[in-house]
Formats: structure tokens, sequence, C-alpha cells
């Protein structure tokens, strides 16, 4: 399927049930504070607000690298799971939300580019490839005020 193969939305049930499994049921994507802002076949974006206990360098104030790499993961599940969702339009929101039970990072790079200062931090993801058994991904990190402080690209099993 490609790019212009894909729909341009989804239905609003398969959006709450997604949203759902991201921000409450994933637990540690809760613990981060990381939150959906769109939710499309295309790409998903999010962010996390900034808070104490996400800091890595006590005297900068900068978000620590794990909580980047973290975050950037779970985007480019979640933009996995969209493009699923996406592949299988013809079931049900229901159907298509049970579709990720095997759905696991193989390979994750993350390239630090500067030191991530703000008090929020836009995440974004895209699937490149969706194959049978794996997929492909790319991810950025932004400041608030659309600085880029790391990009990503990871592997993922789907089967």
């Amino acid at each position: 399927m490609s790019k212009t193969d894909l729909p341009a939305q989804f239905d609003p049930e398969f959006i709450r049930g997604l949203q759902e499994i991201f921000e409450e049921k994933i637990v540690f994507n809760r613990v981060l504070g990381l939150k959906v802002d769109r939710l499309e076949p295309q790409g998903v974006s999010g962010h996390v607000d900034m808070r104490h206990d996400l800091v890595g360098h006590y005297a900068y104030n900068r978000l620590h690298g794990g909580v980047i790499s973290a975050a950037l993961d779970a985007m480019a599940g979640l933009a996995i799971m969209a493009a699923i969702g996406a592949r299988h339009m013809d079931e049900s929101p229901e159907q298509r939300l049970h579709r990720f039970s095997r759905l696991g990072t193989i390979d994750l790079r993350v390239d630090y580019l500067r030191p991530a200062i703000g008090s929020r931090f836009e995440m974004t993801a895209e699937v490149l490839r969706l194959g049978s058994r794996v997929a492909s991904t790319r991810m950025a990190c932004h400041g608030a005020d659309g600085e880029l402080y790391a990009t990503g690209a990871a592997a993922y099993i789907v089967s």
C-alpha cells in the first residue's frame, strides 16, 4: 500500500480506542506523560511536557536522553499501529484495535542533535515501509519553538 492509497482519515471510534491504548493502557507512556496530538494514516504526533522527574542534567534542566529515546520509540509504534489500522479499513474499529499484540522493537537508533531544554517536546513519527513481518520508521523530537533536538529510525516486528 503506497501513501497515496491510504485513507484520508480514521473513524472517531478507532482514534479514541487507539489513543486509549497508547495513553492509558501502555503504562510506561503514562509514566512519561506522552500524549497523542495527531493520529492519521500518514503519520502521528504527540508531546511530552517537561517535569522535574524527567530532567537528565540537574544544572541545565534538560530532558533526559532516555525520555527522548523512549518517546520516539513509542511514537513510532503508534505510527505502525495507525498504518496497520489503515491497511485493514474493511474491518470494524474493534477488530483493527486487536491487531497490535505482536508489535515489538527490533532496532532503534536515536541521534541527539542538541540539548533538549524547554517546557514541551513534540514527537513525530511516520512509517517508511510496512511489510508483512517488519516495519521501518523515522521519528523526530522538536521543541515547542520548532527547534530539532533529535531524530530517530527504527525497525519493528509486526507479525
